[in-house]
């Protein structure tokens, strides 16, 4: 039997059906604090499976209290929470995860197995529940992967006070809590004496978020904070250059084994320091030059704030983990093996394998007269940014062998500068290529996108989630985008 044909057969044969499933009144189940539940995800590319950690009551609820239940059918998981009694679905949430890139690399095929900390959050019940982590096989079909009865009353779940030495800065304050988009700006990396620099880079990436649209359109929808636990040290670390710093959050580059691919695999530690205040969000600022970062659907964006691309980096790797938008991008390395599987309509709103052209998930928006699949200048292109990719890569391997190799920091900083400014006049040169283009105004088919050359497409020629530079997000992305926040602060 197709299930994703019967599944998609009921989404649109059915629509009260699965409504009815979605009314959730808040306070028949909830009190207005959160459920912070960690465990373990273990596994590798052929099995996963989950292991409790900790229970912990935590401070208000910071998201939605009318939107309880995710219907945006996106992430490669879903937790979803039932009332014990009833049966009922009271609460989901889609998410992605670290272990859920982790297996799709080469590690994980040769089945080395690997435990990562993992959080679920969501209200405090009232009564008993089952939580459930759903995961997606290779047909994007959620299955059951793990179950378990919790009962808030336990005398076990975790009622601790907040570490002391954590400082918060609330910096915008629109309304409570659960009508906005609350967004916590987490700083790794900083010391003590580096406090000022630091309300200085917390202050400077607010501007850059609310100068971009559709943020700025909504700003009056968010909360946004400053959190900041001291380091020993500044910086974070870098495995390829033999460098590693006492840092708050543990963020290190070479994750996944990407050179530029930055992430903490710290969960709990994080979770402890985000818990000083109500979060939908966490933005992880990195004090640190190297151009780095990433960002994960439902957990977290990492970016380094000295590097000349940061403004870049801030709202692509958001893009990732606030609206699970994927990179559309495909002319450089990345550590997975079938991130997306052939033949197998992507869940994130940006991308699509075109499976069915006379029902384009973005077909409302395509601009009238564009063939579908669209073509464009793609033969040029490719050779243009592939040819760059490879000199990049050659010149990074050299920058972390003269560092391992302790040449003078003037050698380095030479070798440094000659990369910046190569990946400069490689912006300019895509941004003047793709400019040239009769499609670049256009919402259509375009393929290459989700580190597929073939068998992919984005939406439009050009987009934030597709290139660097100051430059916006697609239409396509900019609609998902509002719904996630229409979402958060209470909207229908």
């Amino acid at each position: 039997m197709n299930y994703s044909r019967v599944y998609f057969i009921l989404m649109f044969l059915l629509p009260g059906v699965i409504l009815a499933q979605t009314t959730v009144n808040f306070d028949d189940y909830f009190v207005d604090k959160t459920m912070r539940v960690d465990y373990f995800h273990i596994g590798d590319a052929k099995e996963e499976f989950i292991t409790l950690d900790q229970i912990y009551k935590q401070g208000v609820w910071a998201g939605s209290i009318s939107n309880l239940i995710d219907s945006f059918n996106n992430g490669r998981y879903y937790v979803k929470i039932y009332d014990s009694s009833s049966g009922k679905l009271i609460f989901s949430r889609g998410f992605d995860s670290y272990f859920g890139e982790y297996k799709t690399t080469d590690k994980a095929l040769k089945d080395i197995k690997r435990t990562f900390h993992e959080t679920a959050l969501f209200p405090y019940p009232k009564r008993k529940i089952k939580f459930t982590l759903e995961a997606r096989n290779r047909e994007n079909i959620l299955q059951p992967l793990f179950s378990q009865d919790i009962d808030p009353s336990a005398v076990n779940i975790k009622k601790e006070r907040l570490n002391k030495k954590v400082k918060v800065f609330k910096i915008l304050k629109n309304g409570l809590p659960h009508d906005k988009v609350d967004i916590a700006f987490i700083t790794e990396g900083y010391t003590l004496k580096e406090e000022a620099k630091l309300k200085e880079d917390v202050e400077h990436f607010i501007e850059v978020f609310f100068s971009q649209v559709p943020y700025k359109t909504y700003k009056d929808r968010f909360n946004i904070y400053g959190v900041f636990k001291p380091s020993e040290e500044s910086g974070c670390d870098e495995p390829r250059h033999g460098v590693f710093k006492n840092t708050a959050l543990n963020a290190s580059f070479n994750s996944l084994g990407s050179e530029r691919y930055l992430l903490t695999e710290d969960n709990k530690t994080l979770r402890d320091v985000a818990a000083h205040v109500p979060y939908d969000a966490l933005i992880i600022l990195v004090n640190h030059k190297r151009y780095g970062g990433g960002g994960i659907y439902n957990l977290y964006c990492t970016l380094t704030v000295d590097n000349q691309w940061h403004k870049y980096l801030l709202l692509h790797e958001f893009g990732h983990s606030f609206t699970g938008l994927a990179d559309e991008y495909y002319t450089s390395s990345v550590a997975y093996n079938d991130f997306y599987p052939r033949g197998i309509e992507p869940t994130e709103p940006n991308i699509t394998a075109l499976l069915d052209s006379k029902n384009l998930k973005w077909k409302e928006l395509v601009t009238p007269g564009v063939d579908i699949p669209t073509p464009w200048e793609k033969e040029d292109f490719d050779r243009m940014d592939m040819a760059y990719q490879r000199v990049r890569r050659e010149i990074n391997q050299k920058i972390a062998e003269m560092k391992r190799e302790g040449t003078p920091q003037y050698e380095v900083h030479k070798i440094e500068q000659e990369s910046e400014r190569l990946s400069r006049e490689q912006a300019k040169k895509v941004d003047a290529y793709l400019l040239k283009s009769k499609f670049r105004d256009k919402v259509g088919a375009f393929e290459g996108a989700g580190y597929s050359a073939q068998g992919l497409y984005r939406p439009m020629l050009d987009c934030i989630m597709f290139t660097k530079g100051a430059k916006p997000y697609c239409r396509v992305c900019e609609q998902a985008i509002i719904r996630i926040i229409k979402h958060f602060s209470n909207e229908s």
